[in-house]
Formats: structure tokens, sequence, C-alpha cells
């Protein structure tokens, strides 16, 4: 199993429908920027899914030793810009990200392999940790997280659903 670091949106869109352990499946370590972690913690009452964050003792929240450089930190908030830049700090090649603009940017200048949300659920299903792709992710636009109904569909397709 590998390492990977993850952005803001996949850890609220897995704890927000209790999935988080999902990751434990698939990877060995996972890494949360400081910055994401922070970003997490603000949601405070409005994040369902923070104490299930809060108990997931197995998430490696980890400083960074330097700042991103200014121009990754001016195209992306911090919280993407963070990721990218500790998975470049770290040596590591993969993120997992699910916004469009950062992901882009990880694969096309940093080189790195990039995962989201919905590829982790499609894998999930495959494996058999979940049974029912669809319900899973109404499930996620029902607790308030983003989905594009071409991609919900695509998704239920590869899955076999």
């Amino acid at each position: 199993m590998e390492t990977i670091i993850s952005n803001t949106g996949p850890i609220i869109a897995l704890a927000g429908i209790h999935k988080l352990h999902l990751l434990q499946n698939f990877y060995e370590t996972v890494i949360i920027p400081e910055p994401v972690h922070i970003e997490i913690m603000a949601g405070g009452k409005s994040f369902t899914g923070l104490d299930e964050y809060k108990k997931a003792a197995w998430l490696d929240v980890r400083k960074l030793d330097h700042k991103p450089e200014p121009l990754l930190a001016k195209l992306l908030d911090e919280g993407e810009a963070s990721v990218i830049h500790l998975a470049w700090e770290l040596g590591l090649g993969k993120i997992l990200m699910d916004e469009r603009k950062g992901r882009r940017i990880a694969r096309d200048v940093y080189g790195l392999t990039v995962t989201g949300t919905i590829r982790l659920l499609i894998d999930a299903k495959k494996a058999g940790l979940i049974n029912d792709l669809t319900d899973v992710l109404q499930e996620m636009k029902s607790s308030g997280y983003w989905i594009h109904d071409k991609i919900m569909q695509a998704a239920i397709k590869e899955a076999g659903e």
C-alpha cells in the first residue's frame, strides 16, 4: 500500500457520510497538511463529519517545512497549494483532490498522480467495501457535497450499477 496526501474536499465528503475509514483500505498512510486540517476544523458544527474526522487518529497531520511557492499559492487556495507543495516536498507522487483546477495543476505542472473521492468510491464498490455506489453518491449529495450529474452517471456505470 502507498501513501497519499489529501485535500479538504475528499475528507469532508467521506467523513460526512461516515466512510472516512475507506481510505485505510487503499492507503498505508493518509497525510493531511496542516492548512487542510485547519480548513476542516473551521467547518465546525456545519460539517456533519467533524466528529468522525476528530476520531480518525490514523490520519497524519503534517506541518509544512516551507510555504508553497508564491505562484502556486496565488493560483490555488491554501489547502490545495499545501497538498501539492507537501507532495513535492516529501517526494510523494500521489494526491487525493477533487477540485478541477488544483487537479490540473498537480498533474500538468508537478507531474503528480491525482485521484478523487469518486474514484475511491468506485474502487471501494469493486472491492466489495460498499454495496451500492448510487446510494453512497446520493448520500454525499444530500450531505451537501457537490457532484456533477454527468460524473455521477459515469461513476455508476463504471461500477456496474
